[in-house]
């Protein structure tokens, strides 16, 4: 594979601005291209797209094409930075008029050096906001895909469309439907804006003197231009990959804006190592519905605010994976605490929950065309989720550290969307950990609150994920929660439901389906606040679980919950997989009575304080 880095333009606005600037800031820097500019932290913008690559064994030979004006720049530059002075290329023109344009120079370098592979095309005079970019993640995304490749970023804010190549992607191939070379307002909806970083195939280069040859004039042979002929007209396959960060051609700005982009990039560079990010996830009850969130069922879930997991991310010159002193215990009075330890909590702490996910986040990006920097990062969670009670603790330390890994590597919530990334959070843990699970936790999990959650078969082949609704959180009444001190009893709550379910058996095919219509009916009573209703159909849900996964499966510890919350008149069912109860009390003047009953029968119970994200701020950098 070849590398060419393209830096031949003229007469540009920024070097005229320079060389009639007045303030004498800028004089050192009167007849310098473009490309040898000051970048980012010190350096020439053109020095960090050659050591990129210098010291990377990526490519069979390096290029650079230059114009005879700027050519003795390039051949004093090349021979300082170890660049191979007889790969400058020098395409005659001096002047805007004489001019190949930017396809005709590349074709040059192709045709004069007889280059027959693959090839990579860069902007020499391109900005670059992230200077930990990783070049080798283009090339094995190129190689995994049958065409061509573009890069693209999404435009921040400020930055306008009609200034940009701006493309279309298909979000599940990552194919480029159509190239719009700077359109006008209106004519698409896309952000994502194209920059002169391609990758082409060593078959689809002879396109390139046909494309010239249909175009003689060199304001036509633009890299834009090229790419809506192709992609449009000739509708070949290009397939775009996403660089989460900002990029500026130089050679299209003035000087007021060539020092606004290299302030802004610089200070996004020097303001991240600096930034702890601190991400939290929430505990959630199963209000409704559960377990039939693994059988096409319909459950209503919540987030609680009484128990949280917390990771927190720092960039570090490695990256480590920091153990939970509790959780991840590598140390032991003796052996009797080992034994007394291991028996109660098991082998498995999160610091594993904390690699799958990493692992999996890294996959995920790789194969959706996504390049991540070469930053490395510091990992460290914190929980006081109570562990083997049904309260989704294992899933809020995945769903704490997924966020810290978005916010550090700026993956946006058009890159890894809601639905989708509970269904990610989900393969971390049965994919890579082989936990038993379902989505319903994920999901309520990552839109947080009160949740409906349709997860109908038809939806889940249909688009991958099921129908998920975000509910009205105020004047919710007053539930409860408490579990058990030692959950070693709770039972074997999915004990072989999935295989009797799989293989049709009536019993359990039913009761999935009314575990659905019992949810319908209390996503009713949430609605029109008939608690009363809504505690009969969570006495109704238990029974129905209880009917399907009989007492022996549920275990003595939850039915002696179920039983004591029943003294008291209260509704009550699990809002897990075992261990702990969920109930309504309607009658609020019985709620102390049977707390301090709960407590005396040796179970934690607590009062639930409802999560709601429209409140809070779950996610910063301090």
């Amino acid at each position: 594979m070849f590398y060419i880095l393209v830096s031949s333009g003229h007469g540009t606005v920024l070097e005229a601005q320079i060389k009639h600037d007045d303030t004498g800031l800028y004089s050192h820097l009167t007849g310098v291209p473009k490309a040898l500019l000051p970048g980012i932290g010190g350096k020439k913008i053109l020095d960090f797209w050659w050591e990129t690559v210098n010291m990377r064994q990526l490519f069979t030979e390096v290029y650079l094409v230059t114009n005879a004006d700027k050519y003795k720049h390039y051949e004093r530059w090349a021979t300082a930075n170890d660049f191979p002075v007889e790969n400058v290329i020098n395409d005659g023109s001096t002047t805007l008029e004489d001019r190949l344009g930017a396809v005709a120079d590349l074709e040059l370098a192709i045709r004069s050096r007889k280059l027959q592979d693959d090839i990579i095309v860069i902007a020499g005079d391109m900005l670059c906001a992230d200077q930990n970019f990783d070049i080798a993640q283009v090339i094995r995304f190129f190689r995994s895909e049958p065409g061509e490749l573009i890069i693209y970023y999404e435009l921040e804010e400020s930055e306008k469309s009609s200034s940009r190549g701006i493309v279309e992607v298909c979000p599940d191939t990552h194919r480029i439907t159509r190239f719009l070379e700077k359109p006008q307002e209106g004519l698409t909806a896309s952000r994502l804006a194209s920059v002169v970083f391609y990758c082409l195939q060593r078959d689809t280069l002879s396109y390139l003197s046909d494309f010239l040859s249909l175009l003689p004039q060199a304001t036509d042979r633009s890299f834009g231009r090229f790419w809506e002929w192709l992609i449009n007209e000739k509708q070949l396959d290009v397939f775009g990959m996403k660089l989460p960060t900002g990029f500026q051609l130089i050679g299209q700005v003035g000087l007021s804006d060539y020092t606004k982009w290299l302030t802004h990039y610089s200070a996004k560079q020097q303001a991240s190592p600096a930034k702890p990010i601190t991400c939290r996830s929430y505990a959630r009850v199963g209000l409704m519905g559960n377990p039939s969130d693994g059988f096409n069922g319909k459950t209503i879930a919540m987030t609680i605010s009484n128990f949280w997991a917390e990771v927190t991310l720092v960039e570090s010159q490695t990256l480590v994976l920091v153990p939970h002193p509790l959780n991840d215990p590598t140390e032991f009075g003796s052996l009797q605490d080992l034994f007394c330890i291991s028996r109660k909590e098991g082998y498995l702490g999160g610091l594993r929950l904390l690699q799958a996910t990493c692992k999996k986040f890294y996959q995920f990006c790789s194969k959706q065309g996504i390049a991540l920097t070469k930053q490395n990062f510091t990992l460290k969670y914190d929980t006081n989720i109570p562990r083997q009670v049904g309260l989704a603790g294992s899933s809020a330390i995945v769903s704490a550290t997924l966020k810290c890994l978005m916010k550090f590597y700026n993956i946006t919530d058009n890159d890894l969307p809601r639905p989708i990334r509970a269904n990610f959070i989900l393969n971390v843990e049965t994919d890579e950990l082989f936990i038993t699970a379902g989505l319903q936790d994920r999901v309520v999990q990552v839109y947080e609150g009160l949740v409906y959650m349709d997860f109908s078969k038809k939806l889940m082949e249909e688009q991958g994920y099921g129908n998920y609704i975000s509910m009205d959180m105020s004047g919710l009444p007053s539930f409860w929660l408490a579990y058990l001190s030692d959950p070693s009893d709770s039972g074997r709550i999915h004990s072989n439901i999935r295989q009797r379910w799989l293989s049709g058996e009536p019993q359990v095919v039913e009761a999935m389906k009314t575990f659905a219509e019992l949810t319908d009916q209390a996503r009713t009573a949430l609605q029109d606040r008939d608690w009363s209703r809504l505690a009969q159909l969570m006495d109704q849900n238990f029974e129905l679980r209880r009917s399907v996964y009989s007492d022996d499966c549920l275990g003595p510890g939850n039915l002696k919950m179920v039983q004591l919350a029943r003294q008291f008149g209260s509704a009550v069912k699990l809002p897990g997989s075992g261990g702990a109860v969920v109930g309504l009390c309607v009658d609020q003047a019985r709620l102390v009575e049977m707390g301090q009953a709960f407590q005396e029968a040796g179970c934690v119970f607590c009062v639930i304080t409802p999560y709601n994200p429209s409140a809070s701020n779950v996610c910063s950098q301090h």
